[in-house]
């Protein structure tokens, strides 16, 4: 039986690999995709500056979203030897990245493991939401079969909005293309080809704020996105806008979006990450007392949908991160670039990176 704790011993490489905030569900996908027999050590420890020494001696370390990849952090793993970081995720905003490269460590990520995972975790969020499964659920439970509580409405010719239309987000725009629904998006860098698909049109986030009946967040965290969601633009949202945000949870003002939610402006809030998850998603906390009282105010309300940042947990999705994962760490033991590296002075696709790095060798 494998553990938390098991040390796979493989002779055929001298990579040595810590695996940070290990979680029980991905082991077996780590494992199998590690074809090549590098040496991996996993821990549940997340790394923080106080977890850092487990890394010594080893050439490499694997981190998760939730992760402390800080400046002062980045000092340390490179002070005893570690050389390169692989994010089993897309999201980076956990790590210094200009840090790291000044200290010639290299990162990459998996830059698209499974939109459909994310975009159709979305979409249950979503329409759980307008057919009020969760004030349902209760109801039920004490055996209250009435429905005058559970009126929703259609998605079908309704106006959704959609924040970031890169992978996820254009899934998003393709299954809800389906539904019916008239959609608008908002993006630095406009998507040409969901607007001819899918009949998207791009419009200024003020505009999709105070047009959309439903609003769904794709956007990566950064200092632009970081509370874009505040109350401004929840102001001039609709009545009965639901918001659905399984992206980031830094993108929205949580005390700005409970504020709109006890007043009942807000309709209803889906979140599968939150600002100040570290500690509390990913863990059984049931025999503790949690103290964030904005998360449990969250929790219980019945126009509120909490799910524990799982959206990415799909068989596809974390074999998908498991392989591309060994591909960088494959890629790296044999002194190649990966086009995944994360670089400072681009935002490159894949096929950017490809094309860069092959006239570079």
């Amino acid at each position: 039986m494998i553990t938390l704790k098991t040390l796979i011993h493989l002779p055929i490489s001298n990579m040595k690999i810590l695996f940070y905030s290990t979680k029980r569900f991905e082991i077996d996908y780590i494992n199998n995709a590690n074809t090549n027999g590098l040496t991996i050590v996993f821990t549940e420890n997340a790394l923080a500056l106080n977890t850092v020494e487990k890394a010594e001696g080893f050439d490499a370390i694997c981190i998760f979203t939730n992760d402390d990849a800080s400046t002062e952090v980045i000092k340390s793993l490179y002070s005893i030897g570690v050389k390169y970081i692989a994010i089993r995720a897309t999201g980076y905003d956990n790590v210094d990245i200009e840090t790291a490269l000044k200290l010639k460590l290299k990162i990459a990520n998996v830059p698209e493991y499974s939109p459909n995972a994310i975009a159709e975790h979305t979409i249950m969020m979503m329409l759980s939401l307008i057919r009020k499964s969760k004030i349902t659920q209760q109801q039920i439970q004490i055996h209250d079969f009435t429905i005058n509580n559970l009126i929703g409405f259609n998605i079908n010719n309704k106006t959704v909005g959609i924040i970031g239309t890169g992978k996820i987000g254009s899934v998003v725009a393709k299954i809800l293309n389906g539904f019916g629904a008239r959609i608008i998006a908002y993006d630095i860098k406009p998507n040409i080809k969901i607007t001819k698909d899918y009949d998207v049109k791009y419009v200024d986030i003020e505009t999709l704020c105070s047009t959309a009946d439903i609003i769904t967040i794709h956007t990566p965290l950064n200092q632009e996105t970081r509370y874009m969601i505040n109350d401004k633009l929840l102001s001039n949202m609709k009545d009965k806008v639901i918001i659905i945000n399984t992206a980031r949870g830094g993108i929205v003002n949580t005390n700005d979006l409970l504020k709109h939610i006890k007043s009942n402006h807000l309709g209803a809030y889906g979140m599968d990450v939150y600002e100040y998850e570290n500690g509390i998603f990913f863990f059984n906390l049931s025999n503790k007392i949690i103290e964030d009282k904005q998360l449990l105010e969250l929790i219980e309300n019945e126009n509120v949908l909490v799910t524990p940042h799982q959206a990415f947990a799909t068989v596809e999705a974390l074999k998908n991160i498991a392989e591309t994962t060994f591909y960088n760490f494959n890629s790296w033991n044999s002194n190649e670039s990966s086009i995944n590296e994360i670089l400072l002075n681009s935002k490159m696709s894949n096929t950017e990176k490809k094309l860069e790095l092959t006239i570079n060798k």
